[in-house]
């Protein structure tokens, strides 16, 4: 008698259990979105966050990456909403991608980063993806492109009026002047502080560069600008916008120099010269312009496409 009810109980422990791990998968794998027929769940989400993320996002751990996702994840559910609705209107056009496009991209990608088929394989999984999963992914990614440039990029057309209006309203942004991509280490002037200090500081800085010391650490240690945090990167800047003391100092640098220390009404500079981007001549600037008109036309024009696809389908976001 004792034995059958101890057997009873372990009946309704076990339904207990399995009932609260169903219950358990189906809060985790719940509906946060539907779009039209198709349903986006909680997993799928965060799996497309999971693989979008920068590495600086991958690698954070535990709590912190969970509340970059949380922070995120109205902003991702969108691109993913969006994305269902073009691979939905794909699907009504009949555009696909065949096994042999899907083969020649793998191996385009392959032979790119030069990985062989067991470094290919051992990248999927540190993503996260199963070899189909990826496939299905990549099979997604082709149909979205095609459909794009069926849609939008190929009736773009740039008449020579277009470009010269372009150019005309954006001269300062063309403007073909030299360009220096720089690295700095700055110390602020301070009101009523002793130069002399500062000026000590920044030898003592200028020394240990001097002895092997790596420019971009030494920015994050030392540097009270703005850009320490990215190693004093202050990325490409055109001659015409530079103080007329950095251009004089550049003027007798190399890339890869390190100048001495020197002041502007900023406070003392130490700047590295990381690379310099020669003018461009006519030929070049009016194909920058047109590239970036033609980057302008389809952002807008991608823009309003995909608005118009978002007002005549049925869109509901589960809180």
């Amino acid at each position: 008698m004792f034995k059958a009810n101890r057997i009873g109980m372990m009946i309704i422990v076990c339904i207990f259990l399995f009932s609260s791990l169903s219950h358990a998968a189906e809060l985790l794998d719940r509906i946060v979105a539907i779009v039209n027929q198709d349903v986006i769940t909680w997993s799928e989400l965060y799996k497309t966050m999971e693989a979008d993320a920068s590495p600086t996002v991958k690698g954070l751990q535990g709590d912190e990456k969970r509340r970059v996702f949380r922070e995120n994840e109205a902003l991702f559910l969108e691109t993913l909403i969006n994305a269902r609705l073009q691979m939905q209107e794909a699907k009504n056009i009949g555009i696909r991608a065949s096994d042999e496009e899907l083969q020649e991209t793998i191996n385009s990608i392959k032979k790119k980063y030069a990985m062989s088929e067991a470094a290919f394989s051992e990248s999927l999984k540190g993503e996260g993806f199963t070899y189909e999963e990826y496939r299905k992914r990549l099979s997604e990614q082709i149909i979205v492109s095609k459909l794009v440039n069926m849609q939008i990029r190929n009736k773009i057309v740039i008449t020579d009026e277009d470009l010269k209006k372009f150019v005309a309203e954006n001269k300062e942004a063309l403007e073909d002047t030299e360009s220096y991509r720089i690295s700095q280490i700055l110390f602020k002037k301070q009101k009523d502080a002793d130069q002399g200090r500062l000026e000590d500081r920044a030898g003592e800085v200028l020394k240990k560069i001097e002895q092997g010391g790596n420019f971009n650490d030494l920015a994050k240690q030392y540097s009270e600008d703005p850009s320490a945090s990215a190693g004093g990167d202050l990325g490409v800047l055109k001659k015409s916008h530079l103080n007329r003391n950095f251009i004089d100092v550049i003027s007798g640098m190399k890339p890869g120099d390190v100048s001495k220390p020197f002041w502007t009404e900023s406070g003392l500079h130490i700047i590295k010269l990381e690379s310099r981007v020669e003018a461009k001549n006519k030929d070049e600037m009016m194909e920058e312009a047109k590239r970036m008109l033609d980057n302008k036309i389809f952002t807008e024009k991608y823009n309003a496409w995909i608005k118009s696809l978002r007002e005549k389908a049925f869109i509901e976001v589960k809180p």
